[in-house]
């Protein structure tokens, strides 16, 4: 299976190694011609404001929402959430805005407030993850079509999926746990079946 990275700024590397592991192959995606015969797409974290604008320039922006509204699959991860959601408090920057969710950048302070934390995922099993959250994002409110996948202890959603769209505010493509991958794979996978 070949699942593209979107290889503009952020972990890409980190997310393309994720995918070899699982036995997937990986496509780094930098310009609009990349985005053909890949089976979906992982938007890495990053800064968001930068990879929206290099969206912009590389002009993947358009074909890339238009691939979504085909049906492709497509799993953020932090910066990458942020691109995915509809609203993000009326912060003017480029976004997909394929997900309905609405996302705070930064929720968490600065780079120095940065931290892990064991999450309760029970779509992917009965074993906590371990949630890296490094300038992370935060879901404050979901629409009627997105299932929260994740939260804090103190109920903050961090994890959410709307059909064919995952999104995490945390990053494991840092922790070695290949299970959030996994599951981003058997999406792709049934939505082929």
């Amino acid at each position: 299976m070949q699942v593209g990275v979107l290889a503009l700024q952020g972990s890409f590397a980190e997310h393309a190694e994720a995918l070899r592991r699982t036995g997937a192959s990986p496509v780094l995606v930098k310009l609009p011609e990349h985005l053909q015969g890949i089976s979906g797409l992982i938007i890495p974290g990053g800064e968001s404001t930068t990879i929206g604008k290099l969206l912009m320039l590389s002009g993947l922006l358009e074909p890339l929402r238009a691939a979504v509204n085909r049906g492709m699959p497509v799993y953020g991860t932090c910066a990458g959430m942020i691109l995915l959601a509809r609203d993000i408090g009326g912060l003017d920057q480029p976004l997909l805005g394929v997900m309905d969710i609405t996302v705070k950048r930064n929720a968490f302070g600065r780079q120095l407030d940065s931290f892990e934390e064991s999450l309760s995922v029970p779509s992917l099993g009965s074993e906590p993850f371990r949630g890296v959250f490094i300038r992370a994002p935060l879901i404050e409110k979901t629409g009627p079509g997105v299932t929260v996948l994740a939260s804090l202890g103190d109920g903050r959603v961090v994890a959410a999926r709307q059909g064919r769209l995952l999104a995490t505010a945390f990053h494991p493509e840092l922790t070695g746990d290949l299970r959030v991958h996994r599951y981003f794979l058997d999406m792709i996978d049934s939505r082929a079946a």
